[in-house]
């Protein structure tokens, strides 16, 4: 059993039956309790995409949960660092598990009416840089202070490099939701494995990457640009999966493992315990800082 200082997870939508989508602060209190009952000391909860106005009745629940941490001692309980916006901004071909209909093109005018009110609170939002308008709105959600992670992506290797010179610091689930790897033509993947400066999540459950593709992220990677998250949701239980959480089409709807269940499992696999220790704390502590 792994005991790491700061166990930050930067990608969690929910957990044991509770999500971000709910009306309700003492769900999202509860998620927090569940995270910060497996060990999980800081998260950064993760908002679905949707129509602007429920992204912000969903941020305005969390902001309640943060006030109330802030209020009070709350022990046991992950601390709520803030939101992960994984959307609108998002390339519908590349949808995942997510509602491609709610996706809308990367502009200025729908970004501000998002974050107005809650940018102290914004740290992340997911874009996929190949769509029109990405680039212009990557620089000026950097320009904010607010990290713009690469994902659900159907980029190229430049399309992603371009992201990058605008400005964005990360890629959302490397290898999930968006072009995968091809000898010649690399995609966003590539880039992610490849560049030694930008940070790259992995969910490392044992279905969202095979074991031959996390053995190549781990060799390949700059080391202190992993960021293992869970990406955990409503449907994750509260212990090891023993199955993938999918619909009832086979689909993955989330992760199964919590941050610290991954870093145990990769642990146990044989990887160096001081890589991935870092990759749940240092690593997810000096990219939120950035």
């Amino acid at each position: 059993m792994i005991k790491p200082m700061k166990t930050i997870d930067i990608h969690t939508h929910g957990i044991g039956g509770y999500d971000t989508l709910s009306a309700d602060v003492t769900h999202i209190l509860r998620i927090a309790e569940i995270q910060g009952s497996c060990g999980v000391l800081e998260i950064v909860l993760t908002i679905y995409p949707a129509v602007i106005s429920v992204m912000r009745e969903n941020m305005e629940m969390i902001k309640k949960a943060m006030d109330i941490q802030n209020a009070a001692i709350t022990s046991g309980q992950a601390k709520i660092l803030g939101v992960h916006l994984e959307g609108p901004f998002l390339n519908p071909a590349r949808c995942g598990s997510l509602n491609a209909t709610t996706f809308i093109g990367p502009s200025e005018k729908p970004f501000r009416e998002l974050i107005e009110g809650f940018e102290n609170m914004v740290k992340i939002i997911t874009v996929a840089p190949e769509l029109e308008g990405a680039f212009g709105l990557i620089k000026k959600i950097s320009a904010q202070g607010i990290i713009v992670s690469m994902g659900h992506s159907d980029a190229t290797y430049e399309e992603a490099e371009k992201g990058f010179h605008a400005g964005a610091k990360g890629i959302t689930h490397l290898f999930n939701a968006m072009q995968g790897f091809h000898h010649r033509k690399p995609g966003i993947a590539g880039f992610g494995l490849l560049h030694k400066d930008i940070y790259i999540e992995i969910i490392a459950d044992p279905y969202h990457l095979h074991q031959a593709t996390l053995e190549l992220i781990l060799r390949t990677k700059n080391p202190q640009r992993i960021i293992i998250v869970s990406d955990t949701v409503r449907e994750s239980k509260t212990s090891l999966e023993e199955k993938a959480v999918t619909d009832s089409y086979g689909k993955l709807l989330g992760g199964g493992m919590t941050v610290l269940e991954s870093a145990q499992r990769l642990i146990a696999m044989g990887y160096n315990e001081e890589m991935i220790k870092g990759c749940i704390t240092e690593n997810p502590q000096r990219y939120l800082k950035n």
